[in-house]
């Protein structure tokens, strides 16, 4: 009899709160609104019915020992499985909501103080006294708050400073012995790697010091008004950051991809991080950032997603509706949080050693790679002939067998651990009602999606480029790829495949804007050459600048004089 009391106090408890999980459920599909009303409701009916009969069993129909045993088991499992399923829910509406949360002063920007990796400055401490460079006309904002940062730790000149006109001359002035340490924005550190002189950087210096701060800025979209009717292009923006996605880097991949849900049409175009561009800047961005200089895509990255997105626009002469600024080195987190991939290396796509990390590459074959490996692999390009090309390539293998494992069953036994490592992997100013429509469709309409893509080609040169301040490898744009690549998007735009855009026309080259356009080598030759011209300026100074007799800072604490 006693047994029996138990038996029927737990029935209740457990018919309780199966009852609550089944309202929480509920409201949570209602909140998120993630399914069509031609799924919510028999979804809804199916775990009511489950619920409802559990609880008539465990109640009321179970009588023997066994009945109740069994009866006990069906129904832990169905409320522990109730219980999974609302924490999931709620992870992922959560995901959703920070990835969608695009509110204004979001964009982390971090200044550091570097020193030579052997050297005796361990701290912020042992800088008292020392000769510290900093940029002169690029970065003010940021060298401002480092040094603000530093007056209300030590007080004021705590060290002296030294004013170059470019990173790679503050740079040079570091490995020379010339200053004891230098202030960078840690947007410009790929640049300065992006140097052969300087490739191992990050790990010949070190930061003894740093601060961070965020910019007031709003990455506004260009809103569609039923996102699962009409076509909308979207740019992918890959930065190379180790660290928060809003961080400002160098845009590393600019993929347009362009879908029209009409014809079920998906076309991703593609751009080298080298190609050269001129900058379009933000308006309400950085100050310092080259209005109208040429550069490479991937340089626009530093001065924010907006002067990226368009300069972009420019480039194409089209408008982007949405952007995604994706951390391509979370890769490394939602690998490892899928228990890793699997990679199928194909003929040409081996190579002996990764450049990214200096370990073993991948032959030939099938492999199952943890997180380093494939960011490696997405990043490999110095062992192929066609470089930055294959590089693209290898991208969509590791996005590919990433969206492969994620939606396989495997993926749910990590699926808290894939979530949270999503949420720091990418950003979008789509909105959270955008993206659940966008859901709804596919749940709904389950459209059989055709992949169409095209790449902009272009030749290889060495060119001057404004962020850097000297010349560096880009890629001069072929204009008739470019006219091809914006016809092929207008086309999918329009409800047409973008196969029906002709891939035909000769090259045409132009590496300035007010240059004529050339099919020759005369191209590679600016219309003016000024050999007074000193290249180790980021951004010239127009009240210091004389074409004829070279740039001359006209504040530097010391006498400068540039070698020409």
């Amino acid at each position: 009899m006693k047994e029996n009391k138990v038996y029927k106090v737990i029935a209740i408890l457990l018919s309780i709160v199966m009852i609550v999980l089944m309202a929480i459920f509920a409201y949570q599909l209602i909140k998120m609104d993630i399914l069509p009303q031609n799924l919510f409701i028999p979804v809804i009916l199916i775990f009511v019915l489950i619920s409802l009969i559990l609880i008539l069993w465990i109640n009321l129909m179970a009588h023997g020992v066994v009945s109740k045993v069994f009866a006990m088991i069906f129904v832990l499992l169905y409320t522990v499985s109730m219980g999974i399923g609302n924490f999931y829910v709620y992870k992922t509406d959560g995901f959703m909501q920070k990835v969608t949360d695009h509110k204004i002063g979001d964009v982390k920007n971090t200044v550091s103080i570097i020193v030579m990796d052997d050297s005796n400055i361990k701290d912020l401490s042992s800088l008292k006294g020392k000769k510290v460079g900093r940029l002169n006309n690029v970065d003010k904002v940021g060298t401002n708050k480092l040094l603000k940062s530093v007056k209300k730790k030590k007080g004021s000149n705590y060290f002296k400073t030294k004013k170059f006109d470019g990173a790679l001359s503050e740079v040079e002035a570091l490995y020379n012995g010339e200053i004891d340490a230098m202030i960078l924005n840690e947007s410009y550190r790929g640049n300065v790697t992006s140097v052969e002189e300087y490739e191992h950087f990050s790990t010949e210096t070190r930061v003894v010091y740093s601060t961070s701060y965020y910019t007031t800025k709003k990455n506004d979209s260009l809103v569609v008004s039923d996102i699962t009717k009409n076509p909308f292009t979207i740019l992918i923006s890959g930065n190379d950051t180790t660290g928060d996605v809003s961080e400002l880097s160098r845009s590393d991949v600019n993929m347009l991809v362009t879908i029209n849900p009409k014809t079920s049409t998906i076309l991703l175009t593609s751009m080298s991080r080298d190609t050269y561009v001129e900058t379009v800047c933000d308006a309400d961005g950085d100050t310092a950032c080259p209005e109208g200089q040429m550069d490479k895509i991937t340089h626009t990255g530093i001065y924010g997603l907006n002067t990226t997105r368009q300069t972009v626009e420019k480039f194409y002469d089209l408008k982007v509706n949405y952007s995604f600024r994706v951390n391509f080195t979370s890769v490394i987190d939602v690998v490892d949080a899928l228990d890793g991939i699997d990679l199928n290396v194909e003929e040409g796509e081996q190579c002996d050693l990764f450049w990214a990390n200096m370990k073993p590459g991948l032959p030939v074959g099938l492999h199952h790679v943890d997180g380093e490996t494939a960011l490696a692999f997405a990043r490999e390009r110095k062992a192929y002939v066609d470089g930055d090309y294959q590089r693209v390539r290898n991208q969509q293998k590791v996005m590919q067998a990433i969206i492969n494992r994620a939606i396989s069953s495997s993926a749910l036994v990590n699926y808290t651990s894939f979530i949270n490592s999503l949420e720091s992997a990418f950003e979008t100013n789509m909105t959270y009602d955008e993206i659940t429509d966008l859901i709804k469709y596919e749940l709904q309409a389950k459209p059989d999606w055709k992949f169409e893509t095209y790449q902009i080609s272009g030749l290889g040169d060495e060119l001057m480029c404004a962020s850097l301040g000297q010349a560096a490898s880009v890629q001069v744009p072929d204009l008739n790829t470019v006219r091809i690549a914006r016809e092929k998007i207008e086309a999918v735009m329009n409800g047409k495949s973008s196969s029906t855009v002709a891939e035909d026309g000769e090259p045409e080259y132009n590496y300035y804007p007010s240059q004529s356009t050339s099919t020759s080598t005369d191209y590679l030759t600016p219309e003016v050459e000024d050999d007074n011209v000193y290249t180790d300026q980021i951004q010239q100074d127009q009240t210091t600048y004389d074409p004829e007799g070279g740039y001359y800072p006209s504040d530097t604490e010391e006498e400068y004089t540039p070698e020409y």
